[in-house]
């Protein structure tokens, strides 16, 4: 499959154990890619280094065979980009900042531009100072999306947006995505790759720890189910049961966390008079947190 953005040891050393190091990764073209982490995980870093915004200590990485160090004008010419925080346009107003940037690419269509300003009720007669925190991120999103780039690279775009907005934006990026672009987005916030990836990436402590398809995530790690018994529940035999957590029990009811294979967890309620059993998928957000516990529980190990 052709890929868009490769990272061969991809390294940024700050030193103190700050940092990027030796990321390994390719995104293919066309694919929606989020990119997980905690605040000074090394998201930042990352998309810094493919816009070759700074320089690696270790490593390469390309977008459509461009090197992101030696050829980061060229990659900026292909990419729409939101970075964490926008620069200060001052008192420029929002028309100007639009009229100034589509002058760096050689000129943008004035339709496209008003379509996503409509989408996101922007105002482009106000002066950016007086632009809201969220104003000022939907502008960002319009100087991203506004020349149909083949390439968005997205740090933290939803910030400030309020859920009305964030709705547009993922319409916005699911059009972009039909019309081939790649997209390649970080978060901390889990919900907002749940709305449009393919793949996430979850980085920790500068180092990528895992790469995999969201609906395999998703069959991963825990559920939670809650069974009503028709007589006396099995608690011993439950509480033998690989995986099986937090095990609450009223008269009647089990409540429990199940890590892992489900399969164990339906054997040993084999011949009981289970009245009612409800299971619930696990929230992304959760997914993510275990991954960390497991991490965490191998290095103490």
């Amino acid at each position: 499959m052709p890929v868009a953005i490769q990272a061969d040891r991809l390294t940024k050393d700050y030193g103190a154990g700050r940092g990027l190091f030796e990321l390994d990764l390719e995104v293919a073209k066309g694919e929606v890619f989020g990119f997980l982490g905690p605040n000074g995980a090394g998201k930042t870093t990352t998309i810094r280094l493919l816009m070759g915004m700074i320089r690696p200590s270790g490593g390469r990485a390309t977008v459509f065979g461009l090197d992101c160090r030696r050829q980061s004008v060229d990659v900026k010419r292909l990419a729409g980009y939101v970075p964490g925080e926008l620069p200060e346009f001052g008192a420029l107003r929002g028309s100007e900042i639009v009229r100034y940037i589509a002058g760096l690419r050689g000129g943008v269509d004035g339709v496209a531009v008003k379509r996503i300003c409509d989408r996101f009720d922007l105002d482009l007669r106000m002066r950016f100072r007086q632009y809201s925190r969220g104003n000022k991120q939907k502008l960002a999103i319009v100087l991203a999306f506004m020349h149909t780039p083949r390439l968005l690279i997205l740090d933290e775009p939803t910030g400030g947006l309020d859920p009305l907005n964030q709705q547009a934006f993922y319409e916005l990026c699911a059009e972009a995505r039909s019309s081939g672009a790649t997209i390649f987005l970080s978060s901390h916030v889990l919900s907002e790759v749940e709305h449009i990836s393919d793949r996430i990436g979850i980085i920790r402590a500068g180092r990528l720890i895992r790469v995999a398809a969201l609906h395999d995530l998703h069959e991963m790690h825990v559920r939670h189910v809650e069974l009503e018994f028709a007589g006396t529940p099995p608690l011993e035999r439950l509480r033998g049961v690989p995986g099986v957590e937090d095990l609450q029990a009223t008269e009647r009811t089990v409540r429990c966390t199940v890590r892992g294979g489900f399969a164990p967890f339906l054997q040993a309620l084999a011949g009981m008079q289970v009245a009612n059993l409800t299971s619930h998928e696990p929230s992304l957000e959760e997914v993510f947190l275990a991954y960390y516990r497991d991490d965490e529980h191998a290095e103490a190990g």
